[in-house]
């Protein structure tokens, strides 16, 4: 193993990975985003990157079920115990990286529920029916007797990475092998490392596979027009899949154009609603209150399905009772969440002072200090609450809360249960996306569609051979 960072370097080395091969050199810096950490890469040779449109990419030929055998075995090597990659990714992205080392180490277990044969497969089924469009051309013929043949054509894919969990690249990188794409991944300043170590992984098990010989994993600063006027064309890839922030995904979009799409993972914000039967008894309404701050806390807030407002079905004395209850659940350490986390901003600390004054119609609990701050108000503050802040609204009826849902809202979590289908139609028709049972927003069941759609399924090239 190359090490990337001696005692007495002040910068960190990261490779590249291009098409199978590793590439280390220091010919760019860079500084990471949460902290300014340098780091350097090696030059971006575009050439490299590129599969010609003349020629067919490496996997085109391979059996999805070829393709799922290696990502399970893959998986099988993602251990941080055992692999020597992900430990030295670890050492770097805590260098890095808001999150502590605890919740990072908590990351990496992740995907391996995700990338079991039977998810993958499962996966595939429900998003294309009839999986044999990815291997070939699968025939039909409609009500009219017209035969023709479709399939689910392999693509030509930029990958902005999220950068806010060091575990999504494995799951991007499994997407992109599922489709037998032609892959470039932009990594994340957040977190550089991470997919080079899977891809390393992968090239130690069987280091000329057609899918690793589709993949390279760079780097270059979010914005660059000197990279991104090169690299976002349709004479070389379809489509941009892109996550991150509001500023970088408006940037993608200039590049969208005839033959060049974007599939975008907008920012999102989700909240919470939470009904009456809460107040049935102490014990229900601490057991609501635990449910609530885990939805909260998700990557201390971090986290497009964290939740950041709070809609309560009650009057305010009871409201507050929940208010009281939540704040002391927000400071405890959990799987993916700290007991202390980054303090708030100060835009959120300059208008929470403000409402302070403005008691009874608001209230707040808490301080600056990282441990959570809960904001009462009589309607949706108008911050953007993070950091272990959250924003709790008083509502006479759960269809006021399911109001208050916008095309910007991704998941909400609903107690009880069984009122989910009292405001799901509402909720979906505000442009909500997924609705939960309170305190699973990071759950989820597999092969589910995801920001409204099944991500798989805008991948691939949709293509007829018609007799018509």
């Amino acid at each position: 193993m190359t090490t990337t960072l001696s005692p007495v370097a002040s910068k960190i080395r990261v490779p590249h990975f291009v098409r199978g091969k590793l590439v280390w050199g220091e010919d760019s810096e860079y500084l990471s985003r949460d902290f300014g950490v340098p780091f350097v890469t090696p030059k971006l040779e575009f050439n490299d990157l590129f599969v010609p449109r003349t020629q067919q990419g490496p996997a085109f030929d391979v059996p999805v079920s070829d393709i799922i055998d290696f990502l399970v075995e893959t998986a099988s090597h993602l251990s941080l115990e055992k692999n020597e990659y992900l430990q030295e990714s670890l050492e770097m992205t805590v260098q890095v990286s808001a999150l502590p080392r605890r919740i990072i180490e908590n990351t990496f277990a992740r995907p391996g529920q995700f990338l079991t044969r039977e998810a993958l497969e499962y996966r595939l089924q429900r998003t294309f029916g009839d999986v044999d469009v990815l291997d070939g051309w699968v025939e039909r013929t409609d009500p009219n007797g017209r035969v023709s043949r479709v399939r689910a054509f392999p693509p030509r894919l930029v990958h902005m990475l999220a950068g806010n969990s060091p575990s999504a690249c494995m799951t991007s990188i499994a997407d992109a092998a599922l489709t037998k794409a032609v892959n470039v991944f932009k990594m994340p300043s957040a977190d550089p490392f991470t997919t080079v170590a899977v891809l390393r992984t992968m090239a130690d098990i069987a280091p000329d596979h057609p899918v690793l010989q589709s993949m390279s994993a760079v780097y270059w600063r979010g914005g660059d027009e000197k990279v991104e006027s090169v690299l976002y064309r349709s004479q070389y890839f379809d489509k941009l899949v892109a996550w991150g922030g509001g500023a970088a995904i408006e940037n993608a979009a200039k590049y969208a154009g005839p033959g060049f799409g974007l599939i975008s993972f907008d920012p999102k914000v989700s909240m919470s609603i939470i009904g009456r039967e809460a107040f049935e008894s102490d014990e229900t309404l601490r057991e609501v209150a635990e449910k609530a701050a885990s939805d909260v806390t998700i990557f201390n807030q971090d986290a497009c399905l964290a939740a950041r407002h709070i809609c309560v079905e009650g009057d305010v004395a009871d409201v507050d009772r929940f208010c009281a209850l939540l704040f002391e659940r927000l400071g405890i350490d959990r799987d993916f969440a700290s007991a202390v986390g980054p303090k708030p901003a100060s835009e959120i600390r300059e208008a929470v002072d403000g409402m302070r004054f403005l008691e009874p119609d608001y209230r707040v609990w808490g301080e600056f200090d990282g441990r959570g701050l809960v904001v009462r108000s009589p309607e949706m503050v108008d911050f953007h609450p993070t950091n272990k802040t959250v924003n709790v609204i008083p509502v006479q009826h759960m269809r006021d809360a399911a109001a208050l849902a916008t095309v910007a809202t991704q998941t909400v979590g609903v107690f009880p249960t069984h009122r989910k289908a009292e405001i799901r139609d509402d909720l979906a028709t505000a442009g909500v996306q997924r609705v939960v049972k309170l305190g699973s927003a990071m759950t989820g069941s597999m092969g589910s569609p995801h920001d409204g759609m099944y991500p798989l399924h805008r991948f691939v090239n949709w293509v007829v051979d018609d007799d018509a």
